[in-house]
């Protein structure tokens, strides 16, 4: 009977050990860094989770298998003396991954209106009018690798101005080259200092990810204008538009981008095609800068975008229009 009774405890302990163990690991699964094993280097950080949909069937929610609610804190959002009338908590937290549906006849992408309407109430750009020839050229900056100054070489000799959205670690790493951004009239835009998915996180930390960068912004140019925010991976929530509007920031989002942040089987013609076989009436581009593929095929584009009639203009004239 000693004997039944003292199996019965070992295996009772055993089983508790095991179930101690398999939750230790879960957490530990859980608590990864989904853009990057330990140990990844800044450009994995930024770049291995990547999102974009541009194909010609699908639109929605590219980049999650499933739209998944985060309980992530709802709080208002203070900014400066004024808390917003917004219950933050009462907004939807689902998350979105960018995507549009395209044509190959150079019309607009289709966008649901229930997502068009969404973003108009938080003032966030993805295109412009339809009814004219214009295109709003934008490059996300999350490190430097070696071509940033070629392609503001190429814009100079263009005569366009476009916008360009910085991590941290681009401001920490590349002072002189934003300054140059700012002399040579383009427009710096926040991209968050660490580059994290924000419906991921709390309303707190997402005014932390934006002010750091304003801060380090206003130390390298003097200036206090940052208004534009180019969520990372193209992530958002209806909660995050409402946090950052709050702060006031424009989410930008794009109507055109390609897989560009890794080299092209077909080089530069591959990034020139890639634009202009999907041109179409107010287009707002995406272009990482860390392409060796776009700088090599910008000065192409800039011409031959302009010599089918297009103009360029800025997202301040884009925010304009939509007043």
């Amino acid at each position: 009977m000693n004997r039944l009774s003292n199996g019965r405890v070992y295996i009772t302990l055993l089983i508790i050990l095991l179930l101690g163990f398999s939750g230790y690991m879960l957490r530990n699964y859980l608590n990864m860094d989904g853009r990057g094993m330990p140990g990844s280097n800044e450009r994995e950080k930024i770049h291995a989770s990547e999102t974009l949909c541009v194909s010609e069937n699908s639109y929605g929610t590219p980049g999650t298998a499933a739209a998944t609610v985060n309980n992530v804190s709802g709080a208002e959002v203070k900014t400066g003396d004024k808390t917003s009338d917004t219950p933050m908590a009462a907004l939807s937290n689902n998350k979105r991954g960018w995507g549009l549906k395209r044509n190959k006849e150079h019309y607009q992408p289709e966008m649901p209106s229930s997502i068009s309407s969404t973003l108009n109430k938080y003032g966030a750009y993805w295109i412009g009018s339809p009814k004219g020839k214009v295109v709003y050229l934008t490059f996300d900056e999350g490190y430097e690798n070696g071509y940033t100054s070629i392609i503001l070489d190429t814009l100079k000799s263009n005569g366009v101005k476009a916008a360009f959205f910085v991590t941290g670690h681009y401001l920490k790493n590349q002072p002189e080259l934003v300054k140059r951004m700012v002399d040579e009239g383009h427009i710096v835009g926040n991209h968050t200092n660490t580059h994290p998915s924000l419906p991921d996180v709390s309303n707190g930390q997402i005014k932390k990810e934006l002010q750091v960068v304003e801060k380090m912004y206003e130390d390298i140019t003097g200036k206090k204008n940052m208004k534009y925010l180019r969520p990372p991976k193209g992530e958002y929530s209806e909660r995050t538009l409402a946090v950052t509007r709050e702060l006031g920031y424009h989410n930008i989002f794009w109507s055109m981008a390609m897989v560009d942040w890794v080299p092209m089987s077909g080089g530069p013609e591959q990034a020139y095609r890639g634009v202009m076989d999907n041109l179409h009436n107010g287009a707002l581009i995406l272009l990482h800068a860390v392409s060796r593929d776009n700088s090599m095929a910008l000065d192409r584009i800039l011409k031959d975008i302009k010599a089918q009639g297009y103009a360029f203009k800025t997202l301040d004239d884009l925010a304009k229009e939509q007043l």
